[in-house]
């Protein structure tokens, strides 16, 4: 439920973020590289639930938001989404492969769509997106490997 939670929290939060201070974009893009880590945790835990937990983040979205704001994340998110989707539906990897590897295609895509609509696609901002939301999977991925090797270790 956390993740859940700070998921949902953190879409409408970044989109409120980008709505109310758009000159701080480049401290918001850092701060989307959380959003992708926790829409994997919430996507492992509930499955196709994540989409419901999205169309929930967005609504709230458009209620605090601008409207362009929310529209750049609700569009973003469903391309990304789409590729996540494939990743996790035909690859048969473990679960920090396909979590690395889905960010790894979405990541870009997601990035660009999102700050091009919003008409902040800078190389500051796309540099800070980009290093941020791959520090934070590869995070996970390490973590994750580690204690697959202590569980087989242990066993």
């Amino acid at each position: 439920m956390f993740y859940l939670i700070a998921y949902i929290s953190s879409v409408v939060l970044i989109n409120y973020a980008f709505s109310s201070a758009p000159h701080l974009d480049v401290i918001w893009s850092a701060w989307g590289g959380l959003v992708f880590i926790l829409r994997d945790m919430v996507q492992t835990r509930y499955g196709h639930g994540a989409l419901l937990a999205m169309l929930v983040a967005l609504v709230l979205s458009y209620a605090t938001s601008e409207p362009a704001i929310a529209l750049a994340s609700a569009t973003a998110f469903f391309v990304s989404e789409l590729i996540d989707w494939l990743v996790f539906s035909i690859t048969r990897r473990p679960l920090r492969d396909r979590l690395w590897l889905s960010s790894a295609l979405s990541i870009p895509v997601d990035t660009f769509i999102f700050f091009g609509m919003i008409g902040a696609l800078t190389p500051a901002v796309i540099g800070t997106a980009l290093a941020s939301k791959f520090a934070g999977v590869t995070v996970v991925w390490l973590i994750m490997a580690w204690r697959a090797r202590r569980a087989l270790a242990a066993s």
